[in-house]
């Protein structure tokens, strides 16, 4: 019942720093860090005790009846890909914590329930194996995060968090319909009526309708992914979220669209997705060349870090749609470097926003000299989201180009560019903040001892992905290839379908032709 216990901590210490918040500001922060830091603790222990060569079994699951008149149970269930979400879950979680300790000090209690609220929606959405389950930790994920953003976030907080709650939940309700869709098809096919994932694979649905089911998962995980064009609820969200909110909206929310598309649209609705490819891939390429035109554009520095993030995500889509091992492999890097190296941006903007009350570019400039350890930090997360070799960002791009390229060339070239257009957008964010004309002398202090265990956590795991990433690409190895596998057949499948079709065919026009020429001999002889 492990998995079950995670979500139950993290509720559970979400309540209790509600609770206590009412005698103490300290105690809510030391109890949702704990829980964190256990969190963490049993996950590593979860992947430690695994074991890498083991294909198609779950590394640790749990079903028990929920409502089983209607097919509904709660069924959680853990491979290697799960495990690195959680693991990424679980880091997060820690650094949010520790980034917002003296930035929230209103309602702190409330705070940090809704924070430890949103980590166990994430944690069930990375769990879920019933299809019920997994649109409930869904929307459970919005409140917590609509409040945090409403509630504690800047001067168009309202504006913002009504604008996430609307995409969100409007996206949410159309996956609610292909779910129910697909679980009365289901039950119309077999007599089975069940939100099983493992059940509903494989269901015989006609093609257009199997389209227009997976069309309903795909809005709501790309709306979640921040794809354009349904990305613009994302910079507002990101621009008026206290820190922790934007660290936890790019490093943890964004990613349950990527886990989304890989873990439920690819197996259920195989086909169509090959079908629906090159519309994805195409979309990919726009988020990154948009994404990267509006970053140079913005002139608030959040926003602009806001749009890294969508031409990153572009990079995510890309690769899924290539139905390529090595390309998947590199979206799972992509999903974990990007959480890293954005969530370290976000921070120092916060951090900035915090010390000089103001997020505008034109106002800072020439801060190294007043800052040199923020600039430092800085610095390593600006050549990070550029791609520099060494960091585990370039790890995670080289694959996805490389495997996508196969598929298609033309996207992969455009693609390319993305990595061009980086560098502008990136080293700008040093010119105008930390290098450059000082626009005021501003009296501001540099990172403290907190901080800086914040952010040299954050560059341990950059680097350390950068250099040494086998040990992330075997445990998701056999989930990405089992996934990539199931798309494959169902394509030989549907291709050996369409042959025996069109010989069934041959045979028929043979046989039509052979009647009428024996129909016209027969008249020649008469006569």
């Amino acid at each position: 019942m492990i998995l079950i216990w995670l979500i139950i901590l993290l509720t559970g210490s979400g309540l209790l720093a509600w609770l206590a918040g009412r005698w103490s500001n300290t105690l809510p922060r030391v109890i949702s860090l704990v829980a964190n830091l256990f969190l963490l603790g049993i996950v590593i222990t979860m992947w430690l005790k695994s074991v890498p060569g083991t294909e198609g079994q779950w590394v640790s699951s749990y079903t028990h009846a929920w409502v089983p008149g209607f097919g509904i149970q709660i069924k959680l269930a853990a491979d290697g890909l799960s495990l690195l979400m959680l693991l990424l879950t679980s880091f997060m979680g820690i650094i949010s914590v520790l980034a917002s300790w003296k930035e929230i000090n209103k309602n702190v209690g409330f705070f940090h329930f809704n924070l430890m609220l949103v980590l166990a929606g994430i944690t069930g959405v990375f769990l879920a194996l019933d299809l019920f389950l997994l649109y409930f930790f869904w929307e459970l994920m919005l409140i917590p995060m609509y409040f945090l953003i409403s509630i504690w976030g800047h001067e168009n907080k309202t504006y913002a968090a009504t604008k996430f709650f609307l995409f969100t939940q409007a996206s949410g309700l159309l996956m609610f319909l292909s779910i129910l869709a697909l679980y009365f098809i289901h039950g119309a096919n077999t007599g089975v009526y069940t939100f099983d994932y493992e059940q509903l694979l494989g269901t015989n649905i006609a093609p257009n309708v199997a389209f227009l089911l997976m069309m309903g998962f795909v809005i709501a995980f790309t709306v979640k992914l921040s794809t354009v064009p349904l990305h613009s609820w994302l910079p507002d969200a990101h621009t008026q979220a206290p820190t922790a909110g934007s660290v936890i909206l790019a490093a943890l929310l964004l990613k349950t669209g990527a886990y989304g598309l890989i873990r439920f649209v690819l197996p259920l609705f195989p086909q169509a997705s090959q079908q629906f490819a090159p519309v994805a891939m195409a979309l990919g390429v726009i988020s990154i060349l948009y994404g990267a035109k509006l970053a140079f554009a913005q002139t608030d520095l959040k926003r602009l870090v806001a749009y890294i993030s969508v031409s990153h995500m572009g990079f995510i889509l890309l690769g899924i749609y290539a139905f390529n091992e090595m390309a998947m492999q590199g979206v799972v890097m992509q999903i974990i470097v990007h959480g890293i190296s954005t969530g370290a941006l976000f921070i120092i903007a916060g951090a900035l926003s915090h010390r000089i009350h103001t997020r505008e570019l034109a106002q800072m400039g020439g801060l190294w000299s007043k800052v040199p350890r923020m600039g430092a930090m800085g610095l390593i997360f600006v050549l990070a989201s550029l791609g520099l070799p060494g960091l585990g960002n370039f790890v995670a791009e080289i694959l996805i180009l490389i495997g996508s390229f196969p598929s298609n060339q033309l996207l992969t070239i455009l693609a390319t560019i993305g990595l061009i257009t980086a560098t502008v957008y990136s080293l700008r964010i040093m010119q105008k903040v930390f290098y450059g004309v000082k626009h005021k002398e501003w009296k501001i202090a540099d990172f403290g001892f907190r901080e800086m265990v914040v952010m040299g956590s954050l560059t341990v795991v950059i680097i350390w992905l950068g250099l040494f990433p086998s040990p992330v690409l075997r445990l998701s190895e056999n989930p990405v290839r089992n996934i990539i596998e199931k798309v494959n057949q169902s394509q030989t499948k549907s291709a050996q379908n369409e042959a025996a079709t069109t010989d069934y065919m041959s045979v028929r026009r043979l046989m039509k032709e052979q009647h009428f020429n024996t129909k016209n001999k027969n008249v020649n002889t008469k006569e």
